[in-house]
């Protein structure tokens, strides 16, 4: 019998994983079974696009059987325990796959770092559904609002997630001529913190020209069915906002389902301690994207998509290495530069063979197309990125 790869997940770590393994396995060498609760890899980068016309639900989603080759098996459902010492995956409707090598790439859920009331009143944006929900919220807000009374949206955390969601909701509100207020609040005092000022300047720049107002420097301290409230502490009341729809993007941590597994993780996150060559504490489980923290160097790689697209080469290589038992590869992460889009805007900045730092307009609207595009005809096919070229 051949060796067993299982990977788990359909995002971009999974996906890119899936189709690097196929192409560097030998014939007879192993045999792949993937997993994951979707049975479409989800262009997770442009899943903000939804909130403004769901309508594009079509191209963002690539089935699985245009990704996988026929030679590899596919199995739906959501991953509820991994049996390390047996070495046995189990989904939610108690279908087993047995393992040689494992790759985990389930991607990560959003943090809320234990704010009161924000997990349960808030809308995420991890999903399709999450997309499609926010649209509907939007809009029936939208409907029952007048010019003297608007609706309020409030997007919490204005990192890149934030910052899109705002747009779109922007462009919805201009398209439709709706009754939108729109409060982008972050906790520190600048949008896309950690960045280049030049970037978070031009991202703010956009966001005013999209009318979202943008609150910083007062972190979200509770929220409920009505309000969220900003700051407070012993000596001061904190500040309320009410709002009709509320979204936080403020953060990530590890997904349920890792939890249980026996490999060395972190203990706040639980996201999986993994090599630069994506191997773990379990010689026979390798971890991947948002669901580990890779070495590289003094520091771990960063848990955006171009991360994920870049290692998933190597991983899904490192896989059949492991099944034909060869050294395996170190992966570095390669920062190629950071392109956001606001609406129909977009801002690029440290673009690598680019001479311009930081830049809009068209030229920034067409890269942002570009690398969607790449990404969908990598794992698909041309025909399919180069219709979905125009949605993105």
């Amino acid at each position: 019998m051949s060796t067993q790869v299982v990977v788990v997940g359909s995002g971009y770590a999974g996906a890119g994983a899936v189709k690097a393994f196929e192409d560097e396995v030998g014939e007879g060498e192993a045999e792949l079974t993937w997993i994951s609760e979707h049975d479409y890899h989800l262009v997770l980068h442009e899943v903000h696009r939804a909130i403004r016309n769901p309508a594009v639900e079509d191209k963002i989603t690539i089935p699985v059987d245009e990704i996988k080759s026929p030679e590899s098996d596919f199995v739906k459902g959501r991953v509820v325990d991994v049996d390390t010492e047996d070495r046995v995956v189990e989904t939610d409707d108690g279908t087993t796959v047995d393992y040689d090598y494992l790759l985990l790439g389930v991607g990560s859920t959003t943090a809320f770092f234990g704010i009161e009331g924000l997990k349960e009143n808030a809308h995420q944006l991890k999903s399709l559904d999450d997309a499609k929900a926010i649209h509907e919220d939007v809009r029936e807000a939208a409907a029952d609002a007048t010019r003297s009374d608007p609706a309020e949206v409030i997007v919490g955390g204005a990192g890149l997630s934030g910052i899109q969601t705002a747009g779109e909701i922007a462009e919805y509100r201009d398209k439709h001529r709706a009754p939108i207020e729109i409060t982008l609040v972050e906790g520190l005092d600048e949008v896309f913190p950690g960045n280049d000022p030049q970037i978070q300047g031009a991202l703010r720049q956009r966001l005013e020209d999209a009318d979202v107002e943008i609150l910083t420097g007062d972190f979200i301290s509770q929220a409920d069915e009505e309000a969220v409230y900003l700051g407070g502490g012993e000596d001061e009341e904190p500040e309320e906002l009410a709002y009709d729809v509320l979204i936080w993007t403020g953060g990530i941590t590890g997904q349920p389902e890792v939890e249980g597994v026996d490999v060395e993780k972190d203990e706040r996150s639980h996201r999986v301690h993994a090599g630069s060559d994506f191997s773990t504490s379990d010689d026979r489980v390798f971890a991947i994207g948002d669901t580990a923290l890779v070495e590289q160097g003094d520091d771990v790689a960063p848990p955006t998509a171009q991360a994920a697209w870049q290692a998933a080469e190597v991983a899904g290589a490192n896989l059949a290495r492991a099944a034909r038992g060869a050294p395996l590869r170190s992966w570095t992460h390669e920062d190629k530069g950071t392109v956001i889009s606001v609406g129909e805007e977009a801002v690029a900045h440290d673009v690598m063979g680019m001479p311009i730092k930081t830049f809009g307009g068209t030229p920034a609207k067409l890269l942002k197309k570009a690398i969607a595009t790449r990404w969908i005809a990598k794992v698909s096919s041309a025909g399919r990125g180069v219709s979905a070229f125009g949605d993105m």
